[in-house]
């Protein structure tokens, strides 16, 4: 027995992943993804995610193929946006308060909850390290969140990450005004930049 060459082709497309939605899109059943793994053609990296066996596992991909509602944040953001060079141990994402997440997606991440209406701002797509496109802050929604929850964050991390956005050249200043009023942190920010600039 091999994969049909349709599903074949979805996952070769999806960086050798594919969800249990995508295959029922294709016209196929879920009993068909089970009968793949038991011959060992598929392996299930969690709920309604199959990925090749042997082949290296995309978190932040599979993550955000769980949930339309997940957004990369905080120090998940920082790696995406080139400006922390760990992949954080555990992911860091936002979502918006009139959501859930399941339970099995709420234990693979550290998950933040903002009003509905704020959820996209400043959202942008970055590349993972695996080369997929992914759902992420850009950096001035990223300083003003990691302002926003300091007292849930490291210290270091927040006055690290406000010290190199001030020194990047790419930097838009009046953008994150306009973020940090929004956000309401626009007072701790003028604290940190008067300091750092």
């Amino acid at each position: 027995m091999g994969i049909n060459h349709r599903i074949h082709d979805e996952i070769k497309k999806n960086n050798n992943v594919i969800t249990t939605s995508q295959v029922l899109q294709l016209g196929f059943s879920k009993t068909l993804l089970t009968k793949y793994v038991h011959a060992g053609l598929l392996e299930r990296r969690g709920p309604g995610i199959y990925t090749l066996p042997g082949k290296l596992h995309d978190d932040m991909h599979a993550l955000m193929l769980r949930s339309s509602k997940i957004i990369f944040s905080h120090d998940s953001a920082l790696f995406l946006n080139g400006q922390s060079e760990r992949t954080p141990f555990r992911h860091i994402v936002t979502i918006p308060s009139d959501s859930v997440l399941p339970a099995s997606l709420k234990n693979s991440c550290t998950c933040f909850y903002i009003k509905p209406e704020l959820h996209t701002l400043g959202m942008v797509l970055r590349k993972t390290t695996f080369g997929n496109t992914v759902r992420c802050y850009n950096m001035e929604r990223t300083i003003c969140d990691l302002l926003r929850s300091r007292s849930r964050c490291d210290e270091e991390t927040v006055i690290s990450s406000v010290k190199n956005y001030a020194a990047s050249k790419s930097k838009n200043l009046n953008l994150l005004a306009e973020y940090a009023k929004s956000l309401r942190v626009d007072k701790t920010l003028k604290q940190y930049m008067e300091v750092l600039l």
